[in-house]
């Protein structure tokens, strides 16, 4: 896992909420983008989760996980 990687999740529009996946198979969600934080040294993380802040080496990442929502479908008048 890269750290381009992550920032395409992070930066993608509209946001689209992931599971990050750890080699000792912890999932850490992140639900926005005010739950985490990268360290300036480009291979540590940082995610708030449950009142806890889980500091992460990317090396450890093995899977960023998204879930697509399917949109809403609106009902017509006549429904």
């Amino acid at each position: 896992m890269t750290l381009e990687q992550l920032r395409a999740a992070y930066e993608a529009k509209p946001f689209q909420p992931f599971i990050i996946h750890l080699a000792d198979g912890r999932q850490i969600p992140v639900p926005s983008r005010e739950f985490i934080q990268a360290f300036p040294n480009g291979r540590t993380l940082a995610v708030f989760h449950n009142d806890a802040a889980h500091v992460i080496d990317l090396l450890l990442v093995t899977d960023l996980e998204t879930r697509t929502v399917a949109p809403r479908r609106r009902r017509s008048q006549g429904e």
